[in-house]
């Protein structure tokens, strides 16, 4: 029984000092959120300045009606100031609007003078002046601003000359390939000495230029032993050619002589 007292006793303290433990750890950590949530509050940057808050409302198509059509009505032009009122002529001659009415003569000459008006008064006198109706005759006692009498002047444009036919040019160097065989002469290159010595043999190639009249002017060996392309460029110099034409014209030749050279 002692020993039931001594060991409830021993387990009340344990439980009191776990029981404080345990309290002051969630007092702790409830210490620790409440001032988390402190500073967070306090550290958050709402950003209430950068927050877009316009509404943006859709709406349904809507057609416009059409722009108005203006309409602009031409002021009538004016009446020549200028002309006489009176009607003058120097003969009372009917216009071409009356085919009923028969000349009395008729010649091969243009008449001269003015109809008379259809409508209207008219004065016989010793010169033609006053308005001419439509389809009356002008002559040359009526000539209102920015009128002429007589034809019609049609100006006649004389067409530029053909322009004469293009040439071709000729081009100056025609470009062939190997033209050995084209040679009128054809020396044979010398064999080197130190070339035999080294037992150097085998093609060279030089490129040539021929002049109009088939003369070698210019001689590059591209191809073969170093110690042979002098001799074969040298060569190449003292061979001919025919003369090369397009058409009448004599024209530069570019090709290729091939030396082969054979050890004896």
């Amino acid at each position: 029984m002692f020993n039931n007292l001594i060991e409830s006793s021993s387990h009340a303290s344990e439980f009191k000092r776990r029981g404080s433990f345990v309290l002051f750890t969630m007092a702790t950590y409830a210490l620790l959120f409440v001032v988390a949530g402190v500073i967070s509050i306090y550290a958050y940057d709402a950003r209430l300045d950068d927050q877009n808050l316009e509404f943006v409302t859709m709406l349904n198509p809507v057609d416009l009606p059409a722009p108005p059509v203006s309409v602009t009505h031409a002021a009538p032009p004016k009446n020549s100031t200028n002309r006489p009122t009176q009607v003058v002529r120097q003969i009372a001659m009917a216009s071409v609007n009356h085919p009923e009415i028969v000349p009395e003569h008729t010649s091969v000459a243009p008449n001269k003078n003015l109809p008379v008006p259809d409508h209207g008064s008219f004065v016989i006198g010793d010169h033609d002046s006053g308005p001419v109706e439509p389809g009356g005759h002008e002559g040359p006692g009526e000539i209102g601003p920015g009128e002429r009498t007589g034809p019609p002047v049609v100006e006649i444009i004389t067409p530029p000359p053909p322009q004469p036919p293009i040439e071709k040019p000729v081009p100056r160097v025609v470009s062939k390939g190997v033209i050995t065989g084209l040679a009128l002469s054809l020396p044979k290159p010398m064999y080197p000495q130190i070339a035999r010595q080294a037992r150097a043999n085998g093609p060279v190639n030089v490129q040539v230029l021929i002049d109009e009249s088939g003369k070698v002017i210019s001689a590059k060996a591209v191809g073969g032993h170093p110690l042979l392309l002098a001799a074969a460029q040298q060569a190449a110099y003292g061979a001919r050619f025919s003369p090369t034409k397009l058409g009448d014209q004599a024209v530069k030749v570019s090709g290729v002589i091939t030396y082969n050279f054979v050890l004896q």
